[in-house]
């Protein structure tokens, strides 16, 4: 089997997980703070009260904590001459080839929380699927961006 690609996402990327794990627990906790008030009000049994508590907290050790460490030890990628190899996963890894040949266009996109941290995503655009390389610093993904298109150009014109 190959050897994993070279390039990691940079620490902040973790820091943008938690973030993003932070704002699905603040809803969660929300829908367990309506699961218990409609519990009292009714008289529901108490072990409801404890389940959407016990799954909020459930949530903030895993999609706070674990969640962004793990996938940030797996999480790389790698810009070849002619193809781009992602490895991306939480549970399962998934390592997937692109093939410059089949590179449509790549944008670079970047929400309010990537641009506090002074990072953006790179989104690559094939005929069946669009694949993401996230929390890439600006200058880095702005050099990325066009070396995959210039790369591109090259891998048609040879075709």
């Amino acid at each position: 089997m190959r050897e994993q690609p070279r390039y990691k996402i940079p620490q902040k990327g973790i820091t943008v997980w938690r973030i993003y794990g932070i704002l699905q627990t603040f809803f969660l906790a929300i829908a367990a703070g309506v699961a218990s008030f409609l519990t009292y009000y009714f008289e529901g049994p108490f072990y409801v009260h404890l389940i959407a508590w016990v799954l909020v907290v459930i949530a903030i050790v895993f999609l706070i904590w674990a969640f962004p460490n793990i996938r940030y030890r797996i999480w790389r990628y790698e810009v070849r001459e002619q193809e781009i190899e992602i490895q991306s996963g939480l549970f399962v890894v998934t390592r997937t080839l692109i093939p410059m040949v089949r590179v449509q266009h790549v944008d670079t996109e970047q929400g309010p929380i990537l641009k506090r941290y002074g990072l953006s995503n790179i989104s690559i655009s094939s005929a069946a699927t669009t694949h993401t390389i996230p929390f890439l610093e600006m200058d880095e993904a702005d050099r990325l961006r066009g070396r995959i298109s210039e790369l591109a150009r090259v891998a048609e014109e040879d075709v």
